[in-house]
Formats: structure tokens, C-alpha cells, sequence
């Protein structure tokens, strides 16, 4: 059995379904069981948890030969804040892990990780990163660049496909990288089938590395349409980031993380990866067009 939190999630959904098609069991664990009955459905064990009840965890744990942490609290705030849930949360999830003897530990972290990353939900990545390796468990880091389903498209594509105006958070022109979410959970269902991946830190990112400006373009080819921008200065952004901050610091938390974004060095290179794990990544034309015509 493989307990999977975060299983409602987008990628949580991809990993759940992958390793359902290949036969595996599969206890998908959520704070809200109604949320999953496609994947009762489909045969997963539904049960009910959350990372803030030790109880829930080691209730979810019982039994299960490996665990999938792909569950995160990003735009959480108060009781769901991301230090309760992502920092909190998964250390008591290892703890309940450890405690039920699990095999096997993939941690579904963040790339860029680092403890001087000027965003502390990479900070928090990076700290349970260090703290499952201190574990007694064994255990496997992957490090996802940003999801195109949420990054790419949630916040760009999706409005120039319903022909609606574009935001872009500063000139737009800093490349990014960008992954599909059903090619992290192929590495992920790889990385539990395989034991000589087991124990390490995987990188993983999309094949392209595109500004805004660039995803903008995408999604106007496969809509077949122009799209009307907007550009918000980056110290409007940053001003914003900082009021929000005593009010919602899972917004004020975003908001920094895109003007970093628009900032930094956000690239990936694919090629060790696929030297060590060959694989086919997405292209973000690919799967727009892909998300098209599946409507």
C-alpha cells in the first residue's frame, strides 16, 4: 500500500491515477474525502487526514510500505498557514511515518530550495529536506520546477484563452521554467518502482524555459487569437507584497515569489535528467493544445 497526501491535489491526482494504471494500492489521504470519490472510483482507499492531526497521520501510515508527501500550504494562512502545515505538518508526517516503519519517503519539494531563498516557503522546503535526510527513514527528494497547470496557465494562458486581458507582474521577459504535473508523477511512480533512485535528490523541470511574454505567445497560437496585456511595475508588486503581509501572508507570499520570479535566474536544464532517467518531457504548446481539446 501506498499512502499518497495531497491526493486531491493536481499533481497528487496524476500520481494517484498513474499508479493505480500500473496496479499498485493506493490510500489517498485528504482533508476532505468527498473531494476524491473519482478516485474511490477508480480504486484508491480514501481515508480521511490532515498534516495538522498527529492522530489522522499515524492513522494514515499504519500499514503502508511508502509515502508520497505531495501536499503543500502555499497560499495557506492562520490555522492553514505554510509554517503549520509545511513545516509543522511534515515533520509530524515523518514522525507518523517512522513510527509505522515505512519503507520509503518521497518528498515532493520545491527547486531552488535553499535556506537563503528570499521566499520562506523555500526556505521551509529546503529545512524538511535536511530533516527527513537526518531521519532514519529512507528516503527520495524531488525537486519540481513551477507547474505550467498553475503558473502558466492559471495565471496567463486561461485568460488569453477565454479572451480576456493579460496581467503580467513586471516587462515579462525573465525565462522561466516550466513542468507538467503528470510528468513529476511519472518521475514519481519511477522513483517508487525503482530502488536505485531510492535515497536521492531529483531535479525535474519541463524542456522549454519561457519568459511571459513567451507563454503569452503559446497560448495566443493555440487559441488562435491576440491577447490584450497589462504590465504591473515590479515595485508595485513589491509594495503590495508587504501591505498584505499583516493581512494574508499566503498572498503577500505569492505576490513576492512572482516578483523573484521576474528577477532571478529561473532556468532548467533538462539534459541530466533525462541522461539519468530517460523520459519525455511536455512542451507547454503540447499540452495547451492537449487541455483544448479535451474540452
Amino acid at each position: 500500500m501506498i499512502l499518497l497526501v495531497g491526493a486531491t491535489g493536481t499533481l497528487g491526482g496524476h500520481v494517484a491515477r498513474q499508479l493505480l494504471d500500473k496496479g499498485h494500492r493506493v490510500r489517498a489521504m485528504t482533508r476532505d474525502p468527498a473531494r476524491a470519490s473519482a478516485l474511490r472510483a477508480a480504486g484508491a482507499d480514501v481515508v480521511r487526514g490532515d498534516l495538522r492531526d498527529i492522530e489522522s497521520l499515524r492513522a494514515a501510515t499504519r500499514g503502508v510500505r511508502a509515502v508520497v508527501s505531495a501536499s503543500h500550504s502555499i497560499l495557506g494562512a492562520r490555522s492553514s498557514s505554510s509554517a503549520r502545515v509545511d513545516d509543522e505538518g511534515q515533520r509530524a508526517l515523518i514522525a507518523a511515518a517512522t513510527d509505522a516503519g515505512v519503507g520509503h519517503f518521497v518528498y515532493l519539494s520545491a527547486l531552488g530550495a535553499s535556506h537563503s531563498h528570499p521566499v520562506d516557503f523555500w526556505r521551509t522546503k529546503e529545512r524538511i529536506e535536511r530533516h527527513l535526510e537526518a531521519s532514519t527513514l529512507c528516503s527520495t527528494i524531488i525537486r519540481p520546477s513551477a507547474f505550467m497547470e498553475m503558473h502558466a496557465y492559471e495565471l496567463i494562458g486561461k485568460a488569453v484563452m477565454k479572451g480576456k486581458r493579460v496581467v503580467l507582474f513586471g516587462p515579462g521577459n525573465n525565462p522561466r521554467n516550466f513542468v507538467a504535473a503528470a510528468d513529476v508523477a511519472t518521475l514519481v511512480v519511477r522513483v517508487l518502482e525503482d530502488e536505485r533512485l531510492r535515497g536521492s535528490t531529483i531535479e525535474i523541470g519541463g524542456p522549454e524555459n519561457l519568459t511571459s511574454r513567451e507563454v503569452v505567445a503559446t497560448f495566443e497560437r493555440v487559441a488562435g487569437a491576440k491577447a490584450k496585456v497589462t504590465h504591473v511595475p515590479l515595485p508595485v508588486l513589491r509594495a503590495f507584497s508587504q501591505l498584505l503581509t499583516p493581512v494574508h501572508q499566503g498572498v503577500s507570499r505569492i505576490l513576492k515569489a512572482t516578483s523573484v520570479a521576474e528577477t532571478t535566474d529561473q532556468r532548467f536544464d533538462a539534459a541530466p535528467l533525462l541522461a539519468r532517467i530517460p523520459m519525455t518531457l511536455t512542451r507547454l504548446e503540447d499540452w495547451a493544445r492537449s487541455q483544448l481539446a479535451g474540452r
